[in-house]
């Protein structure tokens, strides 16, 4: 029975003009039931019509002023319930309804705490003047049903807090997590610019150089370099419109051009992380040093930045060792920390910083390993091929 009250007075508080409609239609029943009651002589104190319809009023009108005076409508609903209840034991149902509604407002969109302390007074009837049965079984059912429909509109409301919250959580999250990709599309668009612009220039140097510079080259040769040449550059600018594209999407201000880092700027770096950090870092080589290809040495640079900034973000003060393994074919690297390693949130696993490690490794068909340590720390192991066009065969 409760269940089925609440849930119609839900359904009624819900619409727009609720609350008004509640408190002509209770009204009414409410004047029609005091009526009748009146008349009978029901109650046991001497209660003449107009008294019962003026007090069957009280208990229901001022719900129309729900939405506009919460507060304000439930007090006034709740004092003429108590008094008709225990003044002249002519508490009506729609007067019952009238208070089951404004106490269910108040526990989803009111004040929690006025909803408690207008229970409280039903809990008091309900234990006192034990001689009378009649009043006390119609407190308790007031106080159990009043205490129903505050703890269902708490029970709403707490649920749709923590819906909205989640729902901000994600949005926070995914905002962090799209302006971070930007950012990192946009680095690397600066970067890819520099590196294929280079070398795509340079095939249309030498084109033009071969056509120009050779004796006695035949016509079809000759237009074979020039079509090179032409296709070079229309390929650059072509690289150039949709990098700029990528770009722009990122949000990228513009930047000043220098030259792209490599592994010979690795010592440096190591530097700036010694005076940021204050603690040891080591750069250890093994195999025979050989230049790689630019875009492998840009992506080694950039996957060790990444690494020692990590390191001093979430393991500030550890020392850090990153060792550079050259072999014929591959290049790999190793970066740990000596730190307390990953937290139980697994934050350093799955961090926006580690995201691009892996795309920018991907990008040039490399492998990537990020994990805790054995021993403790964290560490990140990188495989590399020594040239990138080979590898993106």
């Amino acid at each position: 029975m409760s269940e089925g009250i609440v849930r119609r007075a839900r359904r009624i508080a819900a619409s727009p003009d609720g609350p008004a409609v509640a408190a002509a239609a209770l009204g009414l029943l409410a004047a029609v039931e005091s009526a009748v009651r009146a008349a009978a002589g029901s109650s046991d104190l001497p209660l003449t019509p107009p008294l019962a319809i003026l007090l069957g009023l009280c208990t229901t009108v001022p719900l129309a002023l729900l939405r506009v005076h919460p507060a304000a409508a439930a007090t006034a609903v709740t004092a003429a319930s108590l008094l008709a209840l225990v003044g002249y034991r002519d508490l009506t149902v729609a007067g019952l309804v009238a208070q089951l509604l404004v106490l269910h407002h108040l526990g989803s969109r009111g004040s929690r705490r006025l909803a408690v302390l207008l229970v409280l007074p039903y809990v008091a009837v309900a234990l006192t003047d034990p001689d009378d049965t009649g009043l006390r079984v119609y407190a308790v059912s007031a106080a159990v049903l009043a205490a129903a429909a505050v703890a269902d509109g708490n029970g709403r409301r707490t649920r749709a807090e923590a819906v909205a919250r989640d729902a901000t959580e994600r949005a926070i999250a995914n905002t962090l997590l799209e302006h971070a990709a930007r950012g990192e599309r946009a680095r690397i668009a600066r970067e890819l610019h520099d590196v294929v612009a280079h070398h795509i220039s340079m095939i249309s140097v030498q084109a033009e150089t071969a056509r120009l510079t050779t004796p006695d080259m035949p016509e079809a040769g000759a237009k074979r370099l020039l079509d090179i040449g032409d296709t070079a550059r229309a390929a650059l600018t072509e690289m150039r419109r949709l990098l700029g594209v990528l770009r722009e999407d990122a949000g990228a201000p513009p930047v000043t051009r220098k030259p792209q880092p490599g592994l010979t700027q690795l010592n440096e770096l190591l530097d700036e992380a010694r005076a940021a950090g204050g603690a040891s870092t080591r750069l250890i080589v093994s195999g025979p040093v050989a230049p790689l290809d630019p875009g492998i040495e840009l992506t080694s640079y950039r996957i060790v930045q990444e690494a020692l900034t990590n390191a001093r973000r979430h393991a500030p003060g550890a020392a850090v060792d990153v060792e550079l393994r050259y072999a014929p074919q591959t290049l790999d690297l190793r970066i740990r920390d000596n730190g307390p390693g990953p937290d139980r949130s697994g934050t350093r696993v799955s961090g926006h910083g580690l995201l691009g490690m892996r795309e920018r490794v991907a990008a040039v068909g490399g492998e990537l390993r990020a994990g805790p340590a054995p021993g403790g720390g964290f560490l990140v192991e990188v495989r590399l091929p020594a040239d990138a066009k080979e590898a993106l065969r």
